[in-house]
């Protein structure tokens, strides 16, 4: 099952659970959420974390147990990821639940960084009614026009619903390969304007 949330929800949850729940983030960059016991990713960041355990991924396989996490919380992560069908069944192996959180279609058009451009390999849409998450590779819809800056100093404020994916899942992450978009000429912002 998986279902639209908030971040602020799944924060209050985690906090809540936090003594009780082994919390795994997953992806953490320099700034993993404050309730997890336990931050990874690809890059060593073991630096940014004296209060927390660090583990280095350095292969597909994630290294931890079956079932030895409460919950996974994976922010901006799933969108770089080459083999997702692979990634999936792997949270899905690690925990039996979790918090997914990624750029919508429009934001990840809409930015302006190699980080949007060339390291994102997914886009998604959420399809409410049957619950599922669908993914296609990346396609540049729009030609980005707004920085980094801009979108974390304003926008996402304001307008986080329209430009992130914020996902509660349990038991299973429904998801499928569909195609999301239509085939555009890639639209330049001053058309727009």
């Amino acid at each position: 099952m998986i279902t639209r949330t908030s971040r602020e929800h799944v924060l209050k949850i985690l906090e809540k659970n936090q003594r009780n729940w082994n919390i795994l983030d997953i992806g953490c960059n320099q700034d993993a959420v404050q309730y997890a016991q336990t931050a990874a990713d690809i890059q060593n960041f073991s630096k940014f974390y004296k209060d927390k355990k660090f583990v280095l991924i350095n292969t597909k396989e994630l290294p931890f147990k079956d079932n030895e996490f409460d919950f996974v919380y994976a922010s901006h992560v799933i969108e770089h990821i080459d083999d997702l069908e692979f990634f999936i069944k792997e949270i899905q192996r690690i925990s039996k639940k979790g918090y997914i959180e990624l750029p919508s279609l429009l934001e990840d058009n809409i930015v302006l960084s190699d980080n949007s451009i060339k390291d994102h390999k997914w886009i998604f849409k959420f399809d409410d009614v049957n619950q599922i998450l669908l993914a296609e590779k990346k396609r540049q819809l729009i030609e980005p026009f707004i920085t980094h800056g801009v979108l974390f100093g304003s926008l996402r404020k304001n307008f986080r619903s329209s430009l992130v994916l914020e996902l509660y899942w349990e038991d299973k992450i429904d998801y499928k390969f569909e195609k999301i978009t239509f085939p555009v000429k890639k639209t330049v912002f001053i058309y727009i304007y």
